[in-house]
């Protein structure tokens, strides 16, 4: 039997809440790196990944980064 690799459609589109005031924004991530900062444009706190997330994202968006998404294994950028 031969194995097939399939590909994954990877979504760059993740809504991300602030931790600290619930807002929430439609952001676009980057393809090929994480963002460990965000600003929240509502409250202007900085947001940080939570203790072995890989990124803001993975930490509060709603859909997590692309690394992440390709290699479900190992949620590490």
């Amino acid at each position: 039997m031969q194995l097939v690799e399939t590909e994954v459609a990877v979504i760059l589109q993740s809504e991300i809440t602030c931790p600290y005031c619930d807002h929430k924004k439609m952001e676009t991530m980057a393809a090929d790196s994480c963002e460990c900062y965000y600003d929240c444009e509502s409250c202007s706190k900085l947001m940080e990944p939570r203790e072995g997330e890989c990124c803001v994202y993975c930490s509060y968006g709603s859909i997590p980064c692309p690394s992440t998404q390709e290699n479900k294994e190992n949620r590490s950028c």
